[in-house]
């Protein structure tokens, strides 16, 4: 029963476990190895994506009264940080060329 409770709790609040280490941790140690890396197309993706997560956060802070009635919406910036952070999708590079260029 405790490792049932431990795991509920854990999925119940994976934004607050994860939201740190997908916004935060792996950029911050991407955008490290990309400044050390010759190639431009990766400082893209970073750059862009802390100009991205810079927006986010004022839109969070802009209309948090709003946000804090919508219980869907740490889930919802979950999912689109892991779009904009991940490899796999390269959403930060994405929203650069096809909506700012």
């Amino acid at each position: 029963m405790g490792w049932e409770s431990f795991l509920k709790a854990v999925l119940y609040n994976i934004d607050i476990f994860a939201g740190p280490v997908v916004t935060l941790l792996y950029p911050l140690y991407s955008s490290i190895r990309v400044i050390e890396s010759p190639s431009r197309l990766d400082d893209q993706q970073w750059l862009t994506y802390w100009v991205l997560y810079s927006f986010m956060t004022l839109f969070e802070l802009s209309f948090s009264r709003v946000l804090e009635w919508l219980p869907f919406w740490p889930y919802v910036k979950l999912i689109a940080t892991c779009w904009l952070v991940l490899p796999v999708f390269k959403g930060a590079a994405y929203v650069y060329e096809n909506f700012v260029r």
